[in-house]
């Protein structure tokens, strides 16, 4: 049976690596929507490949741009936050939120408010807006799916059981590339560095957020939201090799992990197919070719995003919001050569210092507390 899916943020990392799996299974689904930052012409070709039925573009002034490029069709155009959110609202199957940063907040919330599944590769979602969020899914009787590899594979493991029943919920890192360096060297780490993770695809910022081991305190934020059994019941650990992706140990002290290759389209494919299974392209697991799999504890000394990230949930209200605004400012400082690689957390730290905030209430909460946290960072640029 044909399936119709929404793709929010076609051109990233994610969103090409879902439609990969669909041209793979082409006669298996309809594309509805699918959605850019600012590639128009990448996603004027997608739109043409996949018959989509509208295309928009975040960046207004694309638009003529946009409709040049597929003049000729008969494939909606539009642009701005309102068109995001209507094409994330359009009725479909599935959709796949996966527009970076807050951007896509408010269109993963016009999908949630349908009631329908959503696959959620949008950390800052549950970050920043974590109550709202979970609050709307309870609502909407919305289904969500974790399309991040670690929390997809804690679902997957917690399939079947109860969430009463488990002891502990352990989150992997492989560590970035900087794993093993000295602080010395982390302070002159350059982005070309921070960006060529050791075993991921991904996009610049994510490769950073990996690099500075945020990306884990994100997704520790996140387990927090989806798998709620308490923070004392989650913990990071190091696994260089990325084979295993996360695991769940339940009362008896019976362990299941969630083992693949480093490649997003195993759980991307794991949210397409839900509840079923579909092919992938990938290579059988060679634990022989491996070798060895190997642990080890995270050193926040070195690396104190995921302390910053622990601290910020702990303390609860506006503070996750904060730490992910912080976050991606430092970040993308970093990337535009403004600041070390060893000042994001700093930055990061210093935000959280200046707020004691309630928790948000409402999306329109959750986008003030990240304006003025984006406001404060930039300040701390301007004088650093």
């Amino acid at each position: 049976m044909t399936r119709s899916i929404s793709i929010l943020g076609a051109t990233g990392s994610v969103g090409e690596q879902t439609l990969d799996l669909i041209r793979r299974n082409r006669e298996d689904w309809r594309v509805e929507a699918l959605t850019a930052n600012g590639r128009v012409s990448e996603l004027a070709s997608l739109a043409r490949e996949f018959d989509a039925k509208v295309a928009v573009v975040a960046d207004e002034a694309r638009l003529p741009e946009l409709r040049e490029a597929l003049s000729g069709t008969q494939i909606e155009v539009a642009a701005g936050r309102d068109a995001l959110c209507e094409a994330a609202a359009r009725p479909v199957d599935l959709t796949l939120a996966a527009i970076v940063g807050c951007a896509g907040l408010a269109p993963t919330m016009a999908a949630i408010a349908q009631g329908r599944t959503v696959a959620l590769a949008n950390k800052e979602a549950l970050v920043s807006a974590g109550d709202v969020l979970m609050r709307a899914v309870n609502e909407s009787g919305a289904t969500l799916l974790p399309t991040d590899s670690e929390h997809n594979a804690i679902f997957q493991c917690l399939a079947g059981n109860e969430l009463a029943n488990v002891a502990r919920i352990t989150l992997t890192a492989s560590g970035g590339p900087f794993r093993t360096w000295t602080q010395e060297q982390l302070h002159a780490a350059t982005p070309a560095q921070a960006v060529a993770h050791p075993n991921w695809d991904m996009g610049a910022k994510i490769s950073v957020d990996s690099a500075t081991m945020m990306n884990k305190g994100l997704e520790y934020i996140e387990a927090h939201h989806l798998f709620p059994v308490g923070l004392e019941r989650l913990r990071i650990i190091v696994h260089p090799q990325s084979v295993i992706h996360s695991m769940v140990e339940y009362r008896d002290r019976s362990t299941l992990a969630q083992l693949g290759p480093s490649d997003m389209r195993v759980p991307i494919a794991s949210c397409l197919a839900w509840p079923d299974r579909m092919d992938t392209p990938m290579a059988p697991l060679d634990l022989a070719a491996i070798g060895e799999l190997s642990f080890f504890a995270p050193d926040e000394t070195r690396f104190p995003a995921t302390r910053l990230a622990r601290e910020a949930i702990e303390t609860g209200g506006a503070a996750p919001a904060v730490l992910n605004a912080a976050n991606e400012v430092a970040v993308a400082a970093f990337l535009a050569g403004q600041i070390g690689f060893t000042r994001i957390p700093v930055m990061v730290e210093q935000a959280l210092s200046r707020y004691s905030l309630p928790a948000p209430k409402c999306l329109d909460d959750v986008l003030s507390v990240d304006a003025e946290a984006r406001a404060n960072v930039q300040e701390l640029l301007e004088h650093a």
